[in-house]
């Protein structure tokens, strides 16, 4: 005999268009926690994996599908993973706008700027170009200031792991900066 959820959750696939506040809140409460500790390991920031998962729900709200295919939890999973990149990108181009402030500020000779730009330029290339673990770890570090067993501990590895993910990553990085 199938339980009252199966059916809910079974119905809800059937007619996701139509969604009842009762029906929403069953999935909200079944899959918040998996979508916010998805967007949790793949960030490290606990702040933003929940901002991001209320974020995901609203879009369901929102949205709300004509047809799902495959489960709910894959369609959660998608919208957070795009909400997350949005995020990113939105941090990095906000990192972008105040460093170039700051260069602007501190280089005191064109010649200065132009060389502090292109290392920049190049520091950004390599940085893209690093495998997503390292570029994680480094950018948890180096970034965010997270201690090796912090970052050990979000990503669910080994601090050892850690610690040879950055030193891939700043070999990788000295090499392609050129120094």
């Amino acid at each position: 005999m199938k339980s009252r959820n199966h059916f809910v959750v079974s119905y809800i696939h059937l007619r996701i268009r139509n969604l009842t506040r009762e029906e929403f809140k069953y999935i909200f409460d079944t899959h918040f926690n998996s979508v916010r500790n998805y967007i949790y390991y793949r960030s490290g920031d606990q702040e933003l994996s929940t901002d991001v998962a209320q974020e995901t729900f609203m879009k369901l709200w929102e949205k709300k599908p004509e047809s799902v295919n495959g489960s709910f939890k894959a369609l959660l999973f998608k919208i957070a993973g795009d909400l997350f990149v949005s995020q990113i990108r939105r941090r990095n181009v906000a990192t972008k706008y105040i460093v170039s402030i700051i260069d602007e500020q501190l280089c005191e000779s064109p010649h200065e700027l132009m060389c502090y730009k292109e290392l920049l330029r190049n520091y950004e290339l390599a940085l893209e170009s690093l495998p997503e673990k390292q570029r994680s770890v480094f950018l948890l570090s180096r970034m965010d200031g997270l201690k090796y067993f912090e970052i050990a501990e979000n990503m669910g590895v080994s601090v050892k792991a850690i610690e040879k993910r950055m030193k891939n990553a700043l070999i990788f990085l000295r090499k392609a900066i050129g120094k």
